[in-house]
């Protein structure tokens, strides 16, 4: 099942409004590369949201709960749109610079391709996500790996 990070300035819609609202759509992408994952998405995939500006962080995780159509508040049937629902969110946030520090990412686009919007996750770096957001800080900030405490591997819900 693919998964994707969706970028989000909190400023305008954050995780808290997600979970508030208890669904969204997903819209205001105009990037073309970043138009043809929307248009790539399926109902069932999952997503990270990930707060821009200056918390620059995965903090949630949520589930795409239409097909991509076009977006109708837009007027141009080129921009696409997908709907979403909150999943959990992350126990702890993942930030830009736990991830640019952890070569488990090296390659990914959303270090290749700073600015775009909607970035394809793969499996391994999924998980590592989710192992991170599940860990302690060291002394210096960093992820020191899973808490005693976190949710077994097989507790984790997939959709």
């Amino acid at each position: 099942m693919p998964r994707w990070l969706l970028k989000t300035e909190p400023d305008s819609y954050s995780w808290a409004d997600l979970e508030r609202d208890k669904k969204a759509t997903w819209d205001g992408v105009t990037n073309a590369l970043a138009l043809k994952h929307i248009r790539s998405m399926a109902k069932g995939d999952e997503a990270i949201i990930y707060h821009t500006g200056g918390e620059r962080a995965a903090v949630g995780l949520a589930q795409v709960t239409s097909a991509p159509y076009a977006d109708p508040a837009a007027g141009e049937e080129k921009l696409a749109v997908v709907d979403l629902k909150p999943k959990q969110k992350l126990t702890r946030p993942v930030t830009l610079d736990d991830i640019k520090a952890d070569p488990a990412f090296a390659g990914w686009d959303l270090l290749r391709i700073g600015r775009l919007s909607v970035v394809p996750v793969p499996d391994a770096m999924w998980e590592r996500i989710l192992t991170l957001s599940e860990g302690e800080a060291d002394d210096d900030g960093r992820p020191a790996g899973p808490r005693k405490s976190a949710k077994p591997a097989g507790k984790r819900t997939k959709g």
